[in-house]
């Protein structure tokens, strides 16, 4: 989730004026790395599915993949931004990919063990790591250049983030998922030693496609120490005299874009962390098509980020956003009620009008909030612990439910209720239209 660079000052580069090709290499390799952390987030909504298979689990017990990763999210943003005051961009990056590496390589010995525990701690490692990087690319992309070209160029790296949410579930349908489904029933009736052979072998498809991120990731932050990159530092903000970081909440309309960010996030993780067994259930088809079809959805997603960026030159973005959740909400009443091909079109439409939804909030958040910007960016950006809250809470329905997927979307389908508010009432500022 590439965020706004609405409060980063102009950039400063010490030593000397640089040019615009002084700036290639390291926004090329920033580039890569948005890639790769949207890679490692894509991989989850094939990762859950499958341990749910090779780790004999119910679907609350599966939904702690994301809770692993948002929870590390939550509290790695203060200690990450530490680490980036205190070691810079340059190294402060290498750590990050460093820690996304090795929760990669922990995925070995938890498959050989086939430890559901142990995945969990190497996805909490992951986490670490990808919280760690976006603290510090983010901000990185853009200041490498001219500041008026900033929301370009974090776009620009942005865009990769949404390629690999295309990519990764190709990958991962092709590389992880067997295609080797059995029920229980099927499972408690073979003899232990072909169920626990098949189990591990399931468990073992996960070892060699994250052995080889990591070694990429490896591979990135040689790449980043070797590299002579410009040391380029934000120009020195002036004194500030807004309020602290419970105050800034004094914001009414901030406190409702955090409200709103908290169940954004939280419906798209439930969206396409469930994907997989809801088309499998909703439409009927097998999971290494859900695993296709998944991809199809990650491509309408960056579709849509296009699609909805030209709008919002025409129509006010909490306008926008207003309808989108409508849709949204629409498409989830499909998802639950439909059927066949009507559900795969339902949550391919998801993919498409959620696209927008995330920096609409954050920006609408921040409006006319003067010094409190970066107290109240702080707080947008810790409210993405909803991927690690309402996941849980989907899985609880659906068991509780005798495993009915589809009655689970109605949970994003009440967050995006919550979002639909904050577009027709929660945005305003002090009391005016923003």
């Amino acid at each position: 989730m590439a965020l706004a660079p609405a409060s980063i000052p102009p950039p400063v580069a010490t030593g000397g004026p640089v040019s615009a090709r002084t700036y290639l290499l390291p926004f090329s390799l920033v580039v890569g790395v948005f890639f790769l952390w949207g890679m490692a987030h894509s991989l989850d909504s094939i990762l859950i599915p499958h341990l749910q298979k090779a780790c004999q689990l119910n679907n609350l017990q599966s939904t702690l993949v994301d809770t692993s990763v948002f929870l590390a999210y939550f509290l790695m943003a203060i200690p990450a931004g530490i680490l980036l005051k205190r070691l810079g961009y340059k190294f402060t990056i290498i750590l990050g990919l460093l820690a996304f590496a090795g929760g990669a390589f922990l995925f070995v010995p938890a498959a050989d063990a086939r430890s559901y525990g142990l995945f969990l701690t190497a996805l909490f490692i992951i986490g670490c790591g990808l919280t760690t990087l976006e603290t510090a690319a983010n901000p990185y992309a853009a200041v490498l250049g001219p500041p008026e070209s900033a929301t370009s160029r974090l776009n620009l790296a942005a865009s990769f983030n949404g390629l690999a949410v295309f990519v990764a579930p190709i990958i991962g349908a092709n590389l992880i998922l067997s295609g080797k489904e059995y029920s229980k029933a099927q499972l408690a009736a073979m003899p232990d030693a072909i169920r626990s052979t098949y189990l591990n072998h399931e468990a073992a498809a996960v070892k060699l496609p994250y052995i080889v991120l990591g070694g990429v990731l490896v591979a990135v932050a040689v790449l980043f120490f070797f590299s002579k990159l410009p040391e380029v530092r934000a120009a020195e903000a002036e004194p500030s005299e807004g309020g602290g970081f419970f105050a800034v909440l004094k914001h009414r309309h901030l406190t409702w874009a955090v409200v709103a960010q908290f169940f954004y996030v939280g419906a798209q993780v439930c969206v396409t962390s469930f994907f997989i067994r809801m088309a499998k259930q909703g439409a009927g088809v097998d999971e290494k098509t859900a695993g296709y079809y998944l991809a199809v959805y990650g491509l309408l997603f960056m579709v849509g980020r296009f699609i909805g960026t030209a709008l919002l030159k025409y129509i006010a973005s909490q306008k926008l956003l207003s309808i989108y959740a409508v849709v949204a909400m629409a498409l989830c009443a499909v998802a639950v009620f439909g059927d066949g091909a009507y559900v795969i079109y339902a949550l391919g439409g998801l993919g498409f009008f959620m696209s927008i939804m995330f920096p609409t909030i954050f920006a609408l958040g921040i409006a006319g909030l003067g010094d409190d910007t970066k107290p109240g960016s702080s707080w947008l950006v810790m409210s993405i612990v909803g991927g690690a809250i309402m996941p849980p809470l989907m899985g609880t329905l659906i068991d509780l439910r005798g495993d009915n997927i589809q009655i689970g979307y109605l949970i994003p389908m009440v967050c995006y209720l919550v979002i639909l508010l904050f577009g027709m009432y929660g945005y305003r500022v002090k009391g005016r239209l923003v």
